[in-house]
């Protein structure tokens, strides 16, 4: 059924977004672009199950401020990562832990308004197996530094080859409890690599950010800069918490004998700096279990640190 779903979402929304942009009588300009890189060496250091990924964002559409409403199609977002699953130990997994998993994924979203709500909808198309070469890049960074590199016995084990079309949205909107404190709930869909519906809220204690179009990372759920405001200085500081309720999920296959856990919970924090010709982030988040023979969640950081000449 939920495939069924994602082909025709493929089918309806890629030629509105390529509709929208042909029929688009202004100037499309480049608007920004935004990148973070998320590790589990940047959190609890151990090297296992969401261990590394990089995700990166290029928005073009009209120029004009971002606190007026947007119409669907006229803000579009390349959307670009990559992404490593690993079991506990890499030189000899345990049975019933999560195979290793190479992702990468390319994809076209949109961001608008609709119905005084910020919205976001696209595609994302995840090809997943040992063609990816994700594998053997982590084999031979590992041996460079000195950490445990994967076996070839547990690549060789690695989730089969494929090409998986996957449909996000999120509607969210910005409250604002103070000048320089901001509620956002947010609820957000998906369908097909993982398939889940997701609610949860993010908490901002500064004005960074505040008016800017930031894209949501996949594996943490922090939210990272893409359309910035450079004129704002100083240091802003971000909570979240959300919950989202699981169906299916390809790095989880039930034919191996994985057992999804219904609900995977996600607490996070972060610290936005930025200075006169500089700014980082960093963020740090608790991911629960994901599968019923996961026996404890994890903690992986986010780090991005942007330097202008």
């Amino acid at each position: 059924m939920f495939r069924h779903a994602v082909r025709l979402t493929l089918a309806l929304v890629l030629p509105c977004l390529l509709a929208a942009k042909a029929a688009d009588a202004g100037p499309r300009e480049k608007l920004g672009y935004g990148r973070l890189v998320t590790n589990d060496y940047f959190g609890d250091g151990s090297d296992r199950w969401r261990t590394g990924s990089i995700t990166s964002s290029r928005i073009w559409g009209s120029s004009g401020g971002l606190d007026q409403p947007r119409a669907f199609g006229d803000m579009i977002e390349l959307r670009l990562s990559s992404e490593i699953f690993a079991p506990d130990n890499l030189a000899r997994p345990s049975a019933g832990d999560r195979p290793y998993a190479g992702a990468l994924s390319a994809g076209l979203h949109t961001h608008f308004t609709w119905q005084g709500l910020d919205a976001a909808m696209g595609v994302d198309l995840v090809v997943t197996g040992e063609g990816t070469g994700l594998g053997r890049l982590q084999r031979s960074v590992h041996k460079v530094v000195g950490a445990t590199r994967p076996s070839l016995s547990t690549l060789d084990n690695q989730i089969d080859g494929g090409l998986h079309p996957t449909f996000v949205g999120e509607l969210a909107r910005d409250l604002a409890l103070s000048p320089n404190m901001h509620l956002r709930p947010f609820l957000e869909g998906r369908a097909g690599a993982e398939t889940m519906v997701r609610a949860g809220i993010d908490l901002t204690f500064g004005s960074i950010g505040i008016g800017e179009l930031q894209v949501r990372e996949a594996v943490t759920g922090q939210r990272y800069r893409v359309v910035r405001n450079d004129d704002v200085r100083g240091f802003t500081f971000v909570l979240g918490a959300d919950i989202a309720h699981v169906d299916d999920s390809i790095f989880l296959p039930s034919d191996r004998g994985i057992e999804l856990t219904s609900s995977r919970d996600r607490l996070r924090a972060g610290l936005h700096w930025q200075g006169e010709g500089a700014e980082a982030f960093y963020g740090l988040t608790y991911l629960g279990e994901e599968f019923e023979a996961q026996n404890e969640g994890q903690l992986v950081g986010s780090l991005r640190i942007k330097f202008s000449f």
